[in-house]
């Protein structure tokens, strides 16, 4: 018995969820910090090409899939220095973070802005002139999951998640 729960015990973390890789970048309120941003997404991609292939969901589109990727981190980017720091010192920092797990990719953006209710903007409807929303817009389109919370630190989290199908 005591080996039949043994084995029973030592068998669980291969049900549970591994982190397959994990990076942060802490760059500064600068809008011309996005290169440095989308450079090391990049880098972050191209180091785990053989992991994060399941984007390509059975056909060779794993590179639209991650400029996908990177045109919501870019957004989410750009809207936590042209929103949440709009009255902040440009020294203040938004840490992002990239986590891969064997089940999804999660991209995090901390900022140390107001917090804000994503509910309350307006639903962009494509094809019409409309001022804000499109970003998020564009988000909730290319992710699978969008979250938006404010930590116990009193930092805001967005976090884009895409799973793995």
């Amino acid at each position: 018995m005591w080996v039949f729960n043994m084995l029973h015990t030592s068998m669980k973390w291969w049900k549970s969820p591994a982190i397959w890789q994990k990076n942060h970048l802490r760059v500064k309120s600068y809008l011309h910090s996005l290169n440095q941003v989308l450079q090391w997404f990049d880098r972050f991609c191209f180091q785990n090409k053989c992991k994060l292939s399941w984007l390509a969901d059975g056909s060779d589109r794993l590179n639209l899939a991650l400029e996908e990727l990177k045109l919501a981190l870019d957004e989410g980017f750009t809207n936590a220095v042209r929103h949440a720091h709009k009255n902040l010192p440009l020294e203040t920092p938004i840490d992002i973070e990239l986590i891969l797990w064997d089940s999804r990719l999660e991209i995090r953006i901390w900022d140390r802005g107001e917090p804000f209710d994503p509910d309350t903007l307006k639903e962009y409807k494509p094809g019409t002139a409309q001022e804000g929303g499109v970003g998020w817009f564009l988000m909730r389109r290319i992710a699978d999951e969008v979250l938006y919370n404010r930590s116990q630190d009193g930092r805001n989290c967005l976090i884009l998640i895409k799973r793995k199908v």
